[in-house]
């Protein structure tokens, strides 16, 4: 099992590596993995080092995904070592709170390239290897780009964006068999947004909003998207699945009474 990821420090990235890679060696297919961060934290050892003990060969790259030239020399050091591919992971992300009446252009503009282009240009980059191995593409957006989201004025039409290309890439490569899914998340614990869930008694005012009553964690998310990447969801390209514990669907339950 040949598989990209990019974004892979601690918290989803990491933890759907380790998923895939556990998934991998216990079908006797130990995983061959590149994975990718900004280079502004360390190297993510501990995680390396469990894949390793998993059975999978890692390559770990840094470099700023927002840059298309970047993300293009990545993409060719990941297929010179993986030497094809089968799954690639769209996870690389960020985001920044602002209303849209004072959303700097500068930072729309890397909100998008980061949680959109980047996307394109990989899966572009990747496109005849995935067609070769009959691959598939698992991209990470969030439930913020599927409806309003207030002072997120460039992330959640950003990953509204994402959304449509993941649709987009799905018919148009549907004919080559490739699969192009999504995966949608809620509120999620990790240690990008420990900072945020460290004010007292936010976690438990947010688990109070969500109707299976808690804030998710990296592994809910990476379950899905080893499912998606999976044979289990081998009819399955186009959606976008929504991974938010219940919250988006309890609008109506907040009007007055």
């Amino acid at each position: 099992m040949r598989i990209m990821l990019t974004g892979g420090s601690e918290g989803i990235g990491g933890a759907t590596l380790r998923q895939m890679a556990r998934e991998a060696q216990a079908a006797g297919r130990p995983a061959k993995i590149v994975t990718t961060a900004s280079g502004r934290n360390p190297v993510p050892a501990a995680l390396i080092a469990d894949l390793e003990r998993y059975g999978a060969e890692v390559l770990f790259l840094t470099g700023d995904l927002g840059d298309a030239e970047v993300a293009r020399d990545i993409a060719a050091k990941a297929l010179g070592f993986l030497g094809g591919l089968d799954v690639f992971v769209s996870n690389a992300g960020a985001g920044k709170p602002a209303p849209l009446a004072e959303q700097s252009l500068e930072e729309w503009d890397r909100m998008f390239n980061l949680n959109v282009r980047s996307t394109f240009v990989l899966a572009q980059a990747f496109y005849p290897a995935l067609k070769a191995s009959k691959g598939t593409i698992v991209v990470v957006a969030s439930m913020s780009g599927m409806q309003a989201h207030l002072g997120q004025a460039a992330y959640a039409p950003a990953k509204a964006a994402v959304i449509s290309l993941v649709e987009n890439l799905a018919m148009e490569w549907a004919s080559d068999g490739i699969r192009v899914n999504a995966v949608a998340p809620g509120m999620i614990r990790t240690p990008l947004t420990a900072a945020i869930y460290a004010k007292e008694g936010l976690e438990q005012a947010r688990a109070q909003r969500v109707p299976l009553g808690r804030v998710g964690r990296p592994e809910d998310i990476a379950a899905i998207v080893a499912f998606l990447a999976g044979d289990g969801a081998a009819y399955v390209t186009g959606q976008t699945l929504l991974a938010d514990g219940g919250v988006s669907a309890t609008g109506l339950n907040n009007l007055p009474s």
